[in-house]
């Protein structure tokens, strides 16, 4: 199967969205700047595989 380029690099920045949040509410205590990074970066995924 062909590797799709773009699923790779939408799971890979969610990763990294999900590693911000994290830090974000434990080092900074930033919760509603926090909630919001993380629904709009993990989002692009979901869009992307309704796309497909």
């Amino acid at each position: 199967m062909k590797e799709n380029i773009i699923k790779e690099k939408s799971f890979d920045f969610a990763k990294r969205i999900v590693r911000l949040y994290k830090f974000l509410v434990s080092d900074k205590k930033e919760y509603v700047l926090a909630k919001q990074l993380l629904k709009s970066g993990t989002s692009i995924g979901a869009n992307i595989e309704e796309a497909l």
